[in-house]
């Protein structure tokens, strides 16, 4: 069965890019996990349907010492390019890490050094190879041509762009809105950024959309050198309070946990998040996507740890980190032996629990809802809507003591 599946999906992924490579873009590779593309979608595919290839780049500064699941969704899409043969390049900041990023930032980052940055990104190669085929994809470092500027080639690089043009940048709005100070360095960082364009010649860069402001700059540098430069921004893995899956915030999923971990992470994201995560970490059909989503929450996150664990690592990982999952919380959560009940699907839960004498009556089932005294297993979501109906087997917990399993 496993041999079968991870069959099907490379059939997927092979008939996909056959799609890709005729026509260099899918209208799938454009509308899925896609922000915006500037200057706009009509003229990347003019420039495709002339049979050009991009020579496009993904940007890593290499502030900590593993990436992460949104640099990975950015290279799922490197890949189908690499695939489709267009030239991708991933660019080490090791130069800019050390100016530090300002984008998102209500405080200026602390400083990095040269030693510090190399230790950072040792194993990147490895990480980004889970994904990408090495044997075509080029690696640069921004310090071989940034360390190379003097002070009078920074001056020509500054005077072609002017301060409100950098306070334009949200961030920097609410520094000074709270009396924060921004310094000159952080000013530094979309110019430098902007002349690795220009330093590498390429045609496309391809990152977050919260890297807009910075990628937009090398679009600008090569325009006035006559040169056309698509910036293609992806949408963020954002959680339910707007805050970024990543590094800075602390709840980030690595490319190195295993997959154990990684299912185990996924199942502790909040259920708003599992409509863009399914859309950008997944290559689930949207039609099947919205099926899933319309069933118990709890499954269609489960659902999702498995594809994306399947899509980062292997289908048979992902199936075996399901198995882990289970097994550790029903053996914590669920007593071996306990009473079940078959029941006709779409039936209230209410009238199961009365008819079946689990309750003494409809009162009691009332007060055990507004009390959170009725939870599903393993995953302890409580139900809260008196007119809970089941549609599926389910494992509950009533009060303290009492386990049923509801068998559809």
């Amino acid at each position: 069965m496993l041999a079968y599946l991870e069959k099907k999906r490379k059939l997927w992924y092979v008939l996909n890019i056959m799609s890709i490579s005729k026509i260099n873009f899918s209208d799938h590779w454009l509308e899925r996990g896609i922000d915006k593309i500037y200057p706009s979608r009509e003229d990347l595919d003019k420039f495709l349907d002339g049979g050009q290839k991009l020579k496009i780049y993904f940007g890593i500064d290499p502030t900590g010492n593993t990436l992460h699941i949104g640099h990975g969704t950015i290279l799922l899409k490197l890949k189908e390019l690499q695939k489709a043969g267009h030239e991708v390049i991933i660019l080490i900041g090791d130069f800019t890490a050390m100016i530090g990023d300002p984008t998102g930032k209500l405080s200026s980052r602390l400083k990095l050094s040269s030693e510090e940055i190399k230790n950072n990104y040792k194993n990147y190669t490895n990480q980004i190879g889970q994904i990408l085929d090495l044997n075509n994809t080029k690696f640069e470092f921004n310090s071989a041509w940034l360390n190379k500027l003097n002070f009078g080639d920074i001056i020509e690089i500054a005077s072609e762009f002017t301060t409100a043009q950098m306070l334009e940048r949200d961030m920097f709005e609410e520094r000074i809105k709270k009396g924060e100070p921004i310094f000159i360095h952080e000013f530094l960082y979309p110019l430098m950024q902007g002349y690795d364009s220009v330093a590498m010649g390429v045609n496309a860069e391809i990152g977050a959309s919260d890297q807009t402001f910075n990628m937009l700059f090398g679009r600008t540098m090569l325009k006035k050198k006559g040169q056309e430069k698509f910036v293609i921004t992806t949408k963020l893995l954002i959680d339910s309070n707007g805050k970024k899956m990543g590094k800075t915030e602390g709840n980030m999923v690595t490319l190195e946990d295993t997959p154990e971990d990684m299912y185990g992470k996924i199942m502790s994201w909040s259920d708003d998040l599992m409509p863009l995560a399914f859309e950008i970490c997944t290559s689930t059909p949207v039609e099947e996507v919205k099926e899933i989503l319309a069933k118990n929450p709890r499954d269609a996150k489960m659902k999702l740890a498995k594809e994306i664990v399947a899509t980062f690592k292997s289908v048979a990982e992902a199936d075996q980190a399901e198995q882990d999952f289970i097994k550790k919380f029903q053996q914590k959560d669920i007593p071996e032996i306990i009473e079940e009940i078959n029941i006709t699907p779409g039936t209230l839960l209410r009238d199961i629990l009365v008819d079946k004498n689990i309750i003494e009556s409809k009162s009691e089932f009332r007060r055990l809802i507004e009390s959170g005294a009725i939870t599903t297993l393993p995953l302890k979501e409580k139900i809260l809507d008196a007119d809970t109906v089941i549609t599926e087997t389910t494992i509950l917990k009533i009060g303290k003591k009492t386990f049923i399993k509801l068998i559809v």
